[in-house]
């Protein structure tokens, strides 16, 4: 089975491999090939005129943002892939947080307090970016989705009513599991000139590990926020290089290079355990962060006109490539293609 997902039926790559896709269908099927594709679209002539039949479409709401839409017929292959019980506690968790957004005062109310926090880090402290670390592996490819979330939402320079932002609006955003984390970026988190927020996730029970290795995860993941936040003064210090033997001058040329400035801001999100409602729950908070954000800001945070404009530029590079007719194109775009062309 095939599954093609795209809102508009139209984005250039989704359909590029849509068609690879069918065509391997076709040369093993023949005929038959249709009835193992399906899609998730709105557009319903163009899921008929690419072949698909009108009972293997499962329609979606035109209003539905790519990056807010695995809620929708969107999440068909995660359905497929958990089963529909566990897809149902992942619905029922963001439910949770929707009604926890919706009802909740400001103070005790999640997502209104993680955006307040996220405005005070941009305009208060004109901190440009944000680290997210989720010390589980289940989760390495949440910072991505966050990322998209965050940066296709906010990254916009006027209000709602098309005036220029009068403050600076989102953040760059990444992240990985924090014990490969630990091992690359952290270095710059502790010790950098710049000052990068960040969010650990971490889960207080384990859904699959051996005896002690959960421990020494929640262990690690506690410790790193601690060293952010108090560091390690240049008196302890020289007072740990002195107990450990060494001489003055090595203790004065060691000092700076050992010791952490601290007062670097972090929050640690902590849940009960990493299943589809918590899941699900998470998910929400972020989208629902991103939203009050939208509020705050006066910017909209469900359009992405950045991305439309690389769309519509596609096509004409691409004719432009296979033509060798350059005409209209920029001058450095121009020099690119003829470099490409020539290494063809």
């Amino acid at each position: 089975l095939v599954i093609v997902a795209s809102k508009t039926f139209s984005t250039p790559e989704t359909m590029e491999n849509a068609a690879a896709a069918r065509r391997w269908l076709q040369a093993a099927l023949g005929k038959a090939a249709n009835t193992h594709l399906a899609a998730v679209s709105r557009n319903l002539e163009a899921t008929a005129a690419f072949g698909v039949p009108p009972a293997q479409v499962f329609p979606m709401w035109d209003w539905v943002g790519g990056r807010y839409s695995v809620w929708s017929s969107i999440g068909l292959p995660l359905a497929i892939a958990i089963g529909s019980g566990r897809f149902k506690a992942f619905l029922d968790g963001a439910a949770a947080m929707d009604r926890h957004f919706r009802t909740a005062p400001a103070e005790r109310n999640l997502p209104i307090l993680m955006a307040l926090q996220t405005v005070w880090r941009r305009n208060g402290l004109g901190l440009h970016a944000a680290a997210v670390l989720p010390y589980d592996q289940r989760l390495s490819r949440f910072p991505a989705w966050l990322q998209q979330l965050d940066m296709e939402s906010l990254g916009k320079g006027v209000h709602t009513d098309g005036t220029p932002a009068s403050q600076k609006t989102g953040m760059a955003v990444f992240g990985e599991p924090g014990t490969n984390a630990q091992h690359s970026f952290f270095q710059l988190l502790h010790q950098g000139t710049d000052v990068i927020p960040v969010d650990f996730l971490l889960a207080a029970n384990p859904t699959e590990a051996p005896d002690g290795a959960h421990d020494l995860l929640a262990a690690s993941a506690l410790a790193q926020s601690a060293a952010l936040a108090f560091g390690k003064p240049a008196e302890q210090v020289r007072g740990d290089l002195a107990a450990a033997g060494l001489g003055q001058h090595e203790i004065d040329r060691l000092t700076p290079h050992r010791t952490f400035p601290g007062d670097r801001p972090s929050t640690t999100i902590l849940y009960e355990r990493l299943d589809p409602y918590t899941l699900g729950r998470l998910l929400a908070l972020f989208e629902h962060k991103t939203a009050a954000l939208g509020f705050l800001w006066d910017i909209n945070p469900f359009d992405q006109w950045g991305v439309e404009l690389g769309k519509a530029l596609t096509g004409d590079v691409r004719e432009a490539l296979n033509t060798g007719q350059f005409e209209g194109l920029d001058s450095s775009t121009a020099g690119l293609l003829g470099r490409l062309r020539a290494a063809r």
